[in-house]
């Protein structure tokens, strides 16, 4: 811990003082009460024309000690407007924010924990607070998030599957190889459509859309539709219902097989999990999508699809999928 304390003004007085009486810079520091390193220090340093004045000697002191303060990172405005609209109007996580902003310019603009520092203390909220709200903290992910305990049970029907998930290929696997799909649905009101994901494991690249209904017909028309022209290589759903025909997909695209993870074990597809709850930013749960148009949804994806992620290197999905490169920041 440093006890260090900076010359006061009434210090800077009493030094001219003493040093017109001819005392010398070890006597000074004696009757200061300073080391002499400090009072020779502040004689070299903070002298003008010739003359040590204690009022520009103070100005001068000020003058050092504000450009030695690292300046507030957000204070630039269109660092500030850029961090803000990719956070508010994409929903890009610090991390990405930050991890983008490094690869796009060859150096680190702002750390991911200055981004945080912002948002909890209101940096970006528009307008005073209501009672009870937080404010821009609730663009977060997971904030407010309700998780399943540990005795959740897992209620919905079997289904029959074809093959189990550690059958898949090793391009799978190790994510080495496009065409390789992770497939779920993501539910709005119950009994009316949904969305279906399906996601590539190697560059997260999404593609899917609206199924009419939460049931196998309508998801496997989506997924033949969503995966025709894309390359194929396997599919891996979860065990709900809506992939009980799955064998249809597998005679309608060129013989492609199913894995399927084991009952309740969501991480072994987590590409897939983790891109819905990126879907639910747009889509939250208890939303009707049967209004929404395909336009929108695919609006949407394609938002998801160009999106940093620090798993690809700060690296878009369609840049990886695609191997091409944007510029997005």
């Amino acid at each position: 811990m440093c006890h260090y304390k900076h010359l006061t003004l009434e210090e800077r007085e009493k030094l001219l003082y003493f040093s017109a009486k001819g005392y010398s810079v070890t006597e000074i520091a004696k009757e200061l009460g300073r080391d002499k390193s400090t009072i020779s220090r502040e004689l070299r340093r903070n002298c003008s024309g010739g003359q040590y004045l204690p009022s520009a000697a103070q100005q001068m002191y000020s003058k050092r000690r504000k450009a030695c303060r690292p300046c507030k990172r957000l204070d630039d405005p269109i660092l500030f407007q850029t961090v803000k609209e990719k956070f508010l109007e994409h929903q890009w996580s610090p991390e990405q924010i930050a991890g983008r902003l490094a690869l796009e310019r060859k150096r680190t603009v702002i750390s991911y924990a200055t981004i945080y520092r912002a948002i909890y203390s209101g940096t970006f909220d528009t307008g005073p607070r209501s009672h009870g709200s937080r404010g821009v903290i609730r663009k977060l992910r997971h904030r407010g998030k309700t998780r399943h305990t540990k005795s959740h049970e897992e209620r919905r029907g079997k289904i029959r599957i074809s093959n189990d998930i550690s059958q898949r290929p090793a391009g799978a696997a190790n994510r080495s190889r496009r065409g390789h799909w992770e497939g779920d649905t993501v539910a709005g009101v119950i009994g009316k459509a949904c969305l279906v994901t399906l996601v590539d494991r190697k560059s997260r690249y999404l593609v899917g859309g609206k199924a009419e209904a939460k049931n196998a017909d309508a998801v496997n028309e989506v997924m033949i539709r969503a995966l025709r022209a894309e390359p194929l290589r396997s599919i891996t759903p979860d065990r709900g219902k809506e992939f009980a025909k799955h064998a249809e997909v597998t005679a309608e695209l060129d013989q492609v097989k199913f894995y399927f993870p084991l009952p309740h074990h969501p991480w072994e597809r987590g590409t897939n999990e983790n891109t819905n709850g990126l879907l639910r930013e747009y889509f939250p749960k208890g939303k009707d999508i049967s209004n929404i148009p395909d336009s929108y949804i695919q609006e949407k994806f394609d938002e998801l699809n160009k999106r940093p992620r620090k798993c690809l290197g700060y690296r878009t999905p369609f840049e990886v999928y695609h191997s091409k490169l944007l510029h997005l920041a």
